[in-house]
């Protein structure tokens, strides 16, 4: 109760009551520095959206592109990431949040509330203005009353002392005393006049002056006082909108935030490492030891290698121009070649392969249930149609129904040969050694293949039964993009639309390539990948240009078509090269 009667009597309408000036100048500048807070809400919304914004366009940047091997196989630090940017998202949309209350809730509410302020603070001051105004001219006409009163009362001592004088005065005639006389009298009715004037005038100003100074100018002051107190209340209640915007906001902003550290949880390192085998294993076994060779033991092969180098040493002469090894073109195509994208993954390796022909058959098998669930769907609606004509035309369904069942017999067709592929891709036993296991020794030294531990190779292979053009698929798989070949798009020059060995090549091309050594075949080979050549076990061909790490080599032969130029296994052929 003594605090709130302690309110009600300091007021500026008691405290401030010859402070006008400074009042009006004080809620001036109060109305200007909530008008100023207006602005900091404002640009602080526009920086809100600014970083939304910047926000998005980061996610945007570091979105990763989609590719379907990607989807297929997706590491948990990729999706981990994916998720941190769909949460760096969400918060870009919870600072737009921000940014749209700050300026609905917060600034507009102070721009409406200093709108206010300023139209009462200018009644209020016109107000007090008028009053004042008033007081001021009710006390200039107490003034002038005074000033008549006492001009009226120095008239009225001035006519009293003539009358004394002139009824002293025995040379005056009786006239002119009472001349004297009369004049006095009405000099001081007249101040008597003047000073009833005045102390009315007095009475209406004191009374005028009281009711200003304790209850008029008051009211106005106090007026002002509510004005800025409002005005001071109204900046409380927005700084503290201000925040609750926040408030209402962090709840989803820690659930990001939670997001992202799940996120981060997600990440297993080693399922990403069983990932990145499973995308690039491809069956083929590391390479065996390479056997010692002797140099001191007699070759009987030597004869055949100083024939073979006679006859290529011919057929380096038939071609013409001789270049040397540093002019020898370099290999363009050899990564895109190979390039497969056969319908039965034959170009892949050998997991690679069953772990596509395995995505197949799962595509395939819900096909063929959707189809099968639509076919029976129109067979339903077609007996419903049958029994009861009313409900529609059965020869519509019945059109209908002949296509999905032709559709069905094709996917369960397809499902059919995928699953052979499947099976027979299940039960191929792998390769033993990869398409890298044999390398070319240079300077005229045989592969490894040519050692005594060849033979016994060879003859163990033919003993097996393998079967050789299954191999060199396999082998041919290796220009898949998991075992790093297919990178380049260009060919080798002549290759045209189709393989090498369907067209013989320009004898200008071959002008410029001298044969780097000769090689003969293993083993038999399919071409059945563009760009490849066939050949037949024991053949004699032209080394164009060694293995480069990928397991084929280019090779030439002169055939009825004329000059033939292709890639085969290194795996395949011996190769002696030119010293």
């Amino acid at each position: 109760m003594a605090a709130q009667e302690m309110d009600n009597s300091t007021t500026w309408g008691k405290e401030l009551w010859d402070q006008f000036d400074n009042i009006a100048t004080h809620t001036q500048k109060g109305i200007d520095f909530i008008e100023r807070f207006g602005g900091f809400i404002r640009d602080r919304s526009a920086i809100e959206v600014e970083y939304a914004l910047k926000l998005r366009r980061l996610v945007k940047n570091y979105q990763p592109k989609k590719s379907k091997e990607d989807e297929e196989n997706e590491f948990s630090s990729l999706i981990a990431f994916k998720n941190v940017l769909k949460e760096v998202a969400d918060l870009a949309g919870q600072r737009e949040v921000v940014a749209e209350n700050l300026q609905n809730q917060v600034l507009q509410g102070i721009l409406l509330l200093a709108k206010n302020l300023r139209e009462e603070r200018k009644k209020a001051l016109n107000q007090g203005a008028t009053l004042t105004q008033s007081l001021h001219t009710q006390i200039g006409t107490l003034d002038r009353a005074k000033r008549s009163y006492e001009k009226a009362f120095r008239e009225a001592e001035k006519a009293i002392e003539s009358y004394h004088k002139a009824d002293a005065d025995f040379h005056l005639s009786r006239a002119d005393v009472e001349k004297q006389r009369v004049n006095m009298n009405i000099r001081n009715s007249q101040s008597e006049d003047a000073k009833s004037e005045y102390a009315n005038q007095l009475q209406i100003t004191n009374k005028q002056q009281q009711q200003h100074y304790q209850i008029a100018l008051p009211e106005v002051f106090n007026r002002l006082q509510e004005l800025d107190e409002k005005r001071t209340r109204g900046m409380k209640e927005f700084i503290k909108r201000s925040a609750d915007v926040e408030y209402e906001v962090s709840p989803i902003i820690a659930h990001c935030l939670e997001g992202i550290v799940k996120a981060a949880d997600s990440i297993n390192e080693k399922d990403d490492s069983m990932i990145v085998i499973e995308k690039y294993q491809s069956g083929f076994q590391p390479p065996g030891d390479i056997p010692f060779e002797d140099l001191s033991k007699p070759d009987p092969d030597a004869a055949n290698n100083s024939q073979t180098h006679n006859s290529s040493t011919g057929l380096n002469h038939m071609t013409g121009k001789g270049t040397t090894k540093d002019k020898l073109k370099k290999r363009v195509g050899i990564f895109g070649i190979f390039t497969g994208n056969k319908e039965d993954f034959s170009d892949l390796p050998p997991t690679q392969r069953r772990k596509k022909l395995t995505a197949k058959v799962q595509e395939l098998q819900q096909k063929v249930a959707q189809e099968q669930a639509a076919s029976d769907g129109l067979m339903k609606m077609k007996g419903v149609y049958e029994a009861n004509s009313m409900l529609g035309d059965p020869r519509t369904v019945e059109e209908q129904l002949n296509e999905s069942v032709n559709r069905l017999d094709r996917l369960r067709h397809e499902l059919l040969r995928y699953q052979k592929l499947l099976e027979q891709a299940n039960n191929q036993s792998f390769i033993q050694h990869s398409p890298q296991s044999n390398r070319v020794i240079q300077n005229g030294q045989r592969s490894s293949r040519h050692s005594n531990g060849s033979s016994n190779h060879e003859n163990s292979h033919e003993d097996n039964g393998e079967d050789h053009p299954d191999d060199a698929g396999s082998l041919s798989s290796s220009a898949s993009p998991e075992s790093g070949l297919g990178t380049s798009h260009t060919s080798l020059p002549g290759s045209g639309q189709g393989s090498t060995n369907e067209q013989p090549m320009n004898e200008e091309f071959y002008e410029a390539d001298t044969p780097l050594g000769t090689c003969r075949a293993l083993y038999p080979f399919d071409a059945t990948s563009e760009g490849s050549i066939p050949m037949s076990e024991g053949e004699e061909l032209q080394v164009i240009e060694v293995d480069q790490g990928d397991g084929w080599t280019r090779v030439r032969r002169f055939s009825s078509k004329g000059w033939e130029e292709g890639f085969v296994p290194t795996s395949y052929i011996e190769c002696t090269l030119y010293a």
